[in-house]
């Protein structure tokens, strides 16, 4: 029995193992728990290091270049503060001293603060921006030609005229967004039978999306459970122990 079987084999069992929490929490599925948590500790640890710490960290610190070269680079010793402001988190484990921990946590959580105005705008200020399109036609032509071969001009003219097929798009997005903002119109009773109308339609279409949402989430969790049952199959049962090839 050679090494990669036995990598292989205990694969299985782990993946049995985790699996077993569909029947119920069984004492098989708590030690593989507690193992996969702990690699994923190790694993993080690491991470943090070598992707984090050290690349934006120490090594500006040090003055030491990314590529690690011999290059000379001034070193940025402010960032040896970040040592202790750091090492004041642990303080928490203390009774006398736990007030200390909370001045990391209102650095971070004041840089936090300032950064979301940003990243705010940065995530939804281009789906804003997508969703202001033109809805009249500028073209009496259903379909956008192919552009395959043309030169750039007549690439560059097609592209600026908006078709029928494209404004009937446009139109069904308009609306789409129009009528889930509505929906979200709590201030004031809805009396009108057409805003109502549109609120529903808003609720319907939201439902279409979380069910589109939750479609593709199954459908990844079945990949992943696809993925197991190959590995068990096939690079296991098939190559490994009965050693059929292909």
């Amino acid at each position: 029995m050679n090494y990669d079987f036995i990598k292989l084999t205990v694969g299985v069992l782990a993946t049995i193992g985790l699996y077993s929490a569909l029947y119920k929490e069984t004492k098989l599925y708590r030690f593989f728990e507690h193992i996969f948590l702990g690699l994923a500790a190790g694993f993080t640890l690491v991470a943090v290091w070598t992707e984090t710490l050290k690349p934006m960290w120490w090594d500006q610190m040090v003055g030491r270049t990314a590529d690690g070269s011999e290059e000379s680079v001034p070193g940025l010793w402010l960032f040896a503060i970040l040592v202790p402001i750091g090492l004041l988190g642990y303080t928490v484990f203390s009774r006398k001293h736990n007030w200390m921990s909370r001045i990391p946590i209102g650095i971070i959580l004041g840089l936090w603060a300032g950064q979301q105005v940003q990243v705010w705008w940065t995530r939804y200020g281009p789906q804003m921006s997508d969703s202001m399109v033109p809805i009249i036609p500028t073209t009496s032509q259903f379909r956008v030609p192919p552009t395959d071969g043309l030169p750039t001009e007549q690439i560059q003219a097609i592209a600026s005229q908006l078709y029928v097929s494209q404004a009937l798009s446009n139109i069904v997005l308009v609306f789409t967004v129009l009528s889930v903002l509505s929906y979200f119109f709590f201030s004031f009773e809805l009396k009108s039978r057409l805003v109502k109308g549109v609120n529903l339609s808003g609720r319907w279409l939201l439902m279409i999306g979380f069910g589109a949402i939750f479609g593709s989430t199954v459908m990844g969790r079945f990949a992943l459970v696809i993925d197991r049952m190959f590995f068990i199959w096939i690079e296991w049962f098939k190559e490994g122990i009965l050693r059929i090839p292909g």
